[in-house]
């Protein structure tokens, strides 16, 4: 009894701890496992029985005691930390700025081609991002033996059901849907098995269709022309080179002069990367609308012509930033990311 009443005035000899350390070294001290309460208590066994229930309640009084003292002790620690903290404070100086996020910068150019086409009288249209096989192929002139299957690299879900590899199915609902004239755009995710440092299995493309009586060529060319020159600046100089797409006839390739070196084909000397010193880089695909494709969705070829095109997000957004890794539109590294806020 004699030895808990000392370990009351020990604890109380101390004084109030000088810090948050020191109080935990003293609670440890005398609460831990093998602290002085717990030499103590190991003592009880030794009494006789009649004396135990008093030593056990004295013990339980000394426990309390010290606990109450060392929470009080805690109390002013914390009291005094907070007090020092807002003294330190400064009112008057500006306070830390909060993160703001932005647009991807894919949707910030999905953006704004969306905005040049539909100024030039596109209509927006979405569609399903799984797609049958006859929207995406069929319909489209691409039959089940044609070669240009094999350049998708489809993503099937079933023997007649695939994640789409172009937003050209788009092309067919709308024309399914009503009858010419129509000016449409659909841009949407598009999926194909292949990653790369210029490729990724699931990318962003935006495709045109404009359907009407006497729509030309020229009318193809006036129209790209306009929308590149709108996007890319009005120096920038556009090429048409001859190509093949299975649902265009003819078909071509746009090409704008590098964005990189203005042209020329090299910056400060040395071969530009971007158009491998060409001066050009090839920007989207297009063509006059196959006669195969109105008769899959009951237009009168005879009537009716019309141009269509289709252009990659993520490769605009490239030459436009200056990017030179595809994959890093996918990362989410916010170093990246902050930079387009």
């Amino acid at each position: 009894m004699e030895g808990l009443d000392s370990l009351v005035r020990d604890c109380e000899g101390r004084g109030q701890a000088c810090s948050l350390k020191e109080l935990d070294e003293i609670r440890i001290e005398f609460l831990g496992r093998k602290g002085k309460l717990a030499q103590s208590m190991s003592l009880l066994g030794k009494l006789d029985n009649s004396d135990k229930p008093a030593a056990g309640k004295k013990a339980n009084e000394v426990k309390t005691f010290i606990t109450d003292l060392l929470d009080k002790w805690q109390a002013g620690l914390l009291a005094a930390e907070k007090s020092q903290t807002l003294e330190r404070f400064d009112p008057t100086m500006p306070g830390r700025k909060p993160w703001a996020g932005s647009l991807h910068p894919v949707t910030l150019v999905m953006d704004e081609i969306c905005e040049v086409l539909t100024g030039l009288g596109f209509e927006h249209a979405a569609g399903p991002e799984v797609e049958n096989d006859w929207h995406n192929f069929e319909a489209l002139n691409i039959p089940p033996e044609h070669p240009a299957r094999d350049m998708q690299d489809t993503l099937y879900v079933s023997d007649k059901i695939v994640l789409r590899t172009h937003t050209s199915g788009m092309q067919i609902r709308s024309m399914l849907g009503r009858k010419p004239p129509l000016a449409i755009i659909a841009p949407g995710k598009v999926y194909r098995r292949d990653s790369d440092l210029t490729h990724t299995p699931m990318f962003h493309q935006i495709e045109g269709l404009l359907v009407d009586t006497n729509v030309s060529m020229a009318d193809l060319r006036g129209t790209l022309t306009v929308f590149v020159r709108q996007l890319f600046g009005q120096g920038t100089e556009v090429r048409f080179r001859p190509s093949f797409f299975p649902f265009t006839e003819p078909s071509a390739e746009v090409d704008i002069s590098c964005v990189m070196c203005g042209g020329k084909g090299e910056i400060h000397g040395e071969t530009c990367r971007v158009c491998k010193g060409t001066g050009w880089v090839e920007i989207l695909g297009c063509g006059m609308i196959d006669p195969n494709v109105f008769k899959s969705v009951g237009y009168d070829s005879e009537l009716y012509t019309g141009f269509a095109f289709g252009l990659g997000v993520e490769r605009v957004a490239m030459l436009k930033y200056g990017i030179g890794d595809l994959r890093m539109f996918f990362e989410n590294d916010v170093r990246f990311l902050e930079q387009f806020a």
